[in-house]
């Protein structure tokens, strides 16, 4: 149970409107806090949706592959191997020209993505063909030399992201990995609340491979994207590469993952082969597999909310249920039921605020379910249970209560 009053970030109803619904959303519910343009600081609730977020992730992820954390920090050197040194994405973080060792090497690499860093580790470890096939997945911050950083958590210079790599002795057997993460990332979109919204669409390889990724679109009014469906073919193309004759009738959407089959340009960089049963040594073949955790965040805020505020799924609600009752032995009987029922809840027991005031706090916080304890109620037998996308609530007895929650 948390009481609102001791809530660090309580709602600003005041605070400035932002580029993107999310963002005023988010900042005006007490969710996140602007650091700078592309980069928030995340206050307990929004930690609390986000870990949501990312266990459901980290549950399907364990699945199909092992969790490993990686540096943020790599050597420039890697990246000149693989010729990315130079994208624009990328950040340096460079010191004086000598340490306090008086070395030289004060440069490096805030990893945006984590090829240079994964492919080498990998190949001191597995090199047999019985290692394979194997797979590693993070979620970790990274960092982007973002030069428009806008919408939110959309496009920041700053994120959370799931990134999972898989390695491979054949092309086949990458190409059926591949399949069985699209399996894995509809679970994990159906789970957040996105199922009927989830799409994907074919795009660019950027600068990860020569071949078409594939990105998982949500449509989102608001999102960057424009998506085009090509009904012949039964294929949604990213506008970037749709053919010009499907050039109409375009959704907008948000990208919240990609997936890509990188088969040897890695691993051939790095030399990272493997002996066969002859002996013999083959380049190993890669996938990488990406969700951002907190652009999902800010998908979500984008899609469910109303004028009055934010409307969570429930799976990722940072409480279960939001009560708003005074500090007597009424409320703390009810307390006591939801913690009863394995259930969080987050209690705005101030008695210098009006009810009124309370649940505008509530619906602009947008946890799904909420239990109010009031004189009226309770003349009227309980307490009331709405959800927070219903106009009207219901009257419970309290005795009752446990088959409502």
């Amino acid at each position: 149970m948390q009481k609102y009053s001791q809530l660090f970030g309580k709602t600003n109803k005041g605070s400035k409107e932002f580029d993107s619904l999310n963002a005023t959303l988010l900042q005006k519910a007490g969710f996140i806090s602007q650091e700078m343009s592309g980069v928030y600081l995340f206050l307990p609730l929004g930690k609390k949706v986000l870990d949501k977020i990312e266990n459901i992730i980290r549950d399907e992820m364990l699945k199909i592959s092992q969790e490993v954390i990686l540096s943020n920090l790599s050597s420039k050197d890697k990246w000149e191997k693989t010729e990315r040194i130079n994208i624009d994405i990328l950040l340096k973080a460079i010191g004086a020209n000598k340490d306090s060792f008086n070395r030289n090497d004060t440069e490096y690499i805030l990893n945006p993505s984590h090829e240079e860093v994964i492919t080498p580790l990998a190949k001191e470890m597995n090199v047999s063909y019985k290692d394979f096939p194997f797979a590693l997945f993070q979620i970790q911050t990274k960092f982007r030399n973002e030069a428009r950083s806008k919408s939110g958590l959309l496009r920041g210079r700053e994120f959370r992201m799931k990134d999972l790599y898989s390695f491979h002795t054949s092309e086949k057997d990458l190409k059926n990995y591949y399949e069985k993460v699209k399996i894995s990332y509809f679970n994990i979109f159906e789970k957040l609340g996105l199922k009927d919204y989830t799409i994907i669409a074919k795009a660019s390889g950027g600068d990860f491979t020569n071949n078409f990724s594939e990105e998982f679109q949500i449509l989102c009014e608001n999102g960057e994207d424009t998506i085009y469906f090509d009904e012949k073919n039964d294929i949604y193309y990213n506008k970037e590469i749709a053919p010009q004759n499907i050039l109409h009738n375009g959704k907008k959407a948000s990208e919240a993952g990609n997936i890509f089959i990188l088969k040897d340009k890695y691993t051939k960089i790095f030399d990272y082969k493997f002996k066969d049963k002859s002996n013999e040594e083959n380049y190993v073949y890669m996938g990488c597999y990406g969700i951002g955790t907190t652009r999902v965040m800010g998908i979500i805020a984008e899609i469910f909310n109303d004028d009055k505020g934010l409307i969570w799924p429930e799976s990722i609600s940072p409480y279960d249920i939001h009560l708003i009752g005074n500090n007597d032995s009424q409320t703390r009987k009810i307390i006591k039921i939801i913690e009863e029922n394995k259930l969080s809840v987050l209690w705005d027991e101030r008695e210098n605020i009006g009810i009124g005031e309370k649940l505008k706090d509530a619906d602009l916080i947008g946890i799904p379910k909420r239990i109010i304890i009031s004189e009226r109620s309770l003349e009227n037998g309980g307490v009331e249970i709405k959800r927070r996308n219903e106009e009207l609530g219901k009257i419970v007895e309290i005795s009752d209560l446990a088959n409502y929650l």
